[in-house]
């Protein structure tokens, strides 16, 4: 964990978050204060709602037929569980990375620009400024900067993760999600964009959904610990990793089960 100073502003707060898919409860109950410029990983076995959980934040889950969210979510202070929400904002607001790099069949500089073009920047000088400044901030300006004009699928499975991360960046979130973002990456990769992620959260609020329990440990200030669609233990990482109240959370950390 790294240390930080103690902050008080909640960038993101759920209240008693119910979720169906049909007839079956994926999360109950769910209840969670994020702070502001945290890094705050979600850890569980598989099938235990950390992933749903994480698409609630920018209601993702609303592309599954019959689902239903009850509950309260709201982001700086809106309420994103909310019939009128204005989607492509709350996807603006809210940018997320997924577990398999997913880069669009276009030149990288294509896929940067691509957000702000469909928020409305046309202007040519305004988005070179836009991709630059978003390939900085994903450490990988200077390994393309040279080829701003190559397909991306011709990228490595780590580079192309961070372009991703810089597509979300270009517009400028709030919040940035993340699905396990180097499970499908080599540990050199890894390391990268768990560099990255701690850079970035000194303008963003990072909540990431891992397996690696060493990941969570080295990247995260805060972990919730998931299990049958409910939060068992939430507190800071060194608290959960080193002495956590719970035995269920503890017989996880350890080994015991998941």
């Amino acid at each position: 964990m790294v240390e930080l100073a103690e902050k008080t502003q909640f960038m993101i707060e759920t209240d008693k978050v119910d979720l169906f898919y049909g007839s079956k409860q994926a999360l109950k109950q769910v209840s969670l204060q994020i702070k502001e410029n945290y890094v705050t990983a979600l850890i569980g076995p598989s099938g235990c709602g950390k992933s749903t959980f994480l698409r609630t934040l920018n209601r993702m889950n609303d592309l599954i037929p019959n689902v239903k969210t009850t509950g309260s979510i709201r982001i700086a202070e809106e309420e994103v569980n909310q019939a009128k929400l204005d989607m492509v904002n709350l996807r603006k607001r809210v940018g997320m990375v997924f577990q398999q790099p997913n880069p669009f069949p276009f030149s990288i500089y294509d896929n940067v620009a691509y957000g702000p073009r469909m928020h409305g920047v046309t202007n040519k000088k305004e988005l070179d400024s836009i991709v630059e400044r978003s390939l900085k901030q994903a450490a990988l300006w200077d390994e393309v900067h040279d080829r701003l004009d190559k397909p991306a699928t011709g990228m490595s499975g780590g580079q192309q993760q961070r372009l991703c991360i810089a597509r979300v960046l270009a517009v400028k979130p709030e919040v940035i999600l993340m699905d396990e973002p180097t499970s499908a990456l080599d540990p050199i990769s890894t390391a990268k964009v768990e560099d990255l992620i701690l850079e970035l959260k000194k303008d963003y609020t990072i909540v990431i959904v891992t397996h690696n329990m060493q990941q969570a440990s080295r990247i995260s200030d805060e972990t919730a610990f998931f299990l049958n669609g409910e939060i068992v233990e939430f507190a800071d990482t060194t608290t959960i990793f080193t002495n956590p109240k719970e035995q269920k959370t503890e017989d996880y950390i350890s080994g015991r089960f998941g």
